[in-house]
């Protein structure tokens, strides 16, 4: 049988992103988004449902999200599904979490830059950070460091 496994989400940063390293010096940033939906119900009462959603981010885009995103603004990821497993050391009871692997994001230019409610935002200067979002996947395929590498968290 054929699996596709792909997550397209935006949303907002819940905190600042937390940059580390691996001790090999492999970049590693760990971030959760804020993703909102909101719904009329039946009887037309407007709903809305808030899911945080974690995302590892790897190499050098993990040092470009570290730089430039800072909690509340906005972001859109591309990546993978991934589920952790590990045994809880106070009750021994195995535990798991489904995050997202990040391949590529886009900035979300949330017009924040001090401007008011529905004023155009002034030209900007391309970031330097637009070409990291695309970089292509390390060459082995897996964007992902080897499983001997510690992660720092």
């Amino acid at each position: 049988m054929a699996s596709f496994n792909k997550v397209i989400i935006a949303g907002n940063l819940t905190r600042d992103p937390e940059l580390r390293y691996t001790p090999k010096g492999t970049a590693v940033a760990r971030i959760t988004l804020a993703v909102n939906r909101t719904w009329k119900s039946e009887s037309g009462e407007s709903k809305e449902e808030v899911s945080f959603v974690d995302v590892d981010v790897w190499g050098r885009q993990a040092e470009v999200i570290g730089q430039y995103m800072k909690k509340g603004r906005p972001l859109l990821v591309e990546g993978r599904l991934k589920q952790d497993s590990w045994e809880d050391k106070n009750t021994k009871q195995k535990q798991t979490k489904l995050k997202v692997v990040l391949e590529s994001f886009s900035f979300i230019d949330s017009n924040r830059g001090g401007e008011g409610e529905g004023a155009p935002a002034a030209p900007r200067a391309p970031r330097p950070a637009a070409a990291a979002s695309s970089a292509p996947a390390p060459e082995s395929g897996d964007s992902e460091p080897p499983h001997d590498d510690d992660v720092p968290f």
